[in-house]
């Protein structure tokens, strides 16, 4: 397995990973069919992260046998007040979990996250994600509170927990 950073040049392979992922998971925020995204803005996405003007924001990519097998973005703050945090949105395909892929990306991100002068990472997950929530809690992340009625997927209401690690002492 090999973790790196994305690059604009890895727009079609991310875009068919998000898609896939569309698909495969009712975890994931977009229903299959929802994604606006094309290459082209995928790119433009791709490119968004690394210009970020206070380097606060990453997307690094899980390559496992020959292909983008997940991902994992961090998303700084824009203002002064929360510009020591950053938010995580992670993936990995249902024929990769269960490999050490998600754990990998967070060790990553989180050295990454350090280096960049971050205090702070948070996510947001559904409670019923038991092997997510149990992953980000083996990751040291805490579940700081519960959004009621966050979403609706397939007709009903889903709950999520939001979560916080706390990487410096700063």
């Amino acid at each position: 397995m090999t973790i790196r950073e994305l690059v604009p040049e890895d727009a079609d392979t991310l875009l068919q990973l998000q898609l896939a992922l569309d698909h495969e998971s009712s975890y994931m925020m977009l229903e299959p069919g929802e994604r606006q995204s094309d290459a082209n803005r995928t790119r433009e996405i791709i490119a968004g992260f690394a210009g970020d003007p206070y380097g606060r924001s990453i997307l690094l990519g899980a390559e496992a046998g020959g292909e983008l097998a997940g991902y994992v973005s961090a998303r700084g703050g824009n203002a002064n007040r929360n510009r020591h945090s950053a938010y995580l949105v992670l993936g990995v395909r249902n024929d990769f979990q269960g490999r050490g892929i998600g754990g990998a990306l967070l060790r990553r991100l989180e050295t990454w996250a350090a280096e960049a002068g971050l205090v702070r990472l948070e996510l947001t997950v559904m409670t019923h994600n038991e092997r997510a929530v149990s992953l980000y809690r083996k990751h040291g992340f805490d579940i700081e509170g519960t959004k009621l009625r966050s979403l609706r997927v397939d007709g009903n209401w889903v709950n999520e927990y939001y979560m916080g690690k706390i990487i410096a002492d700063t």
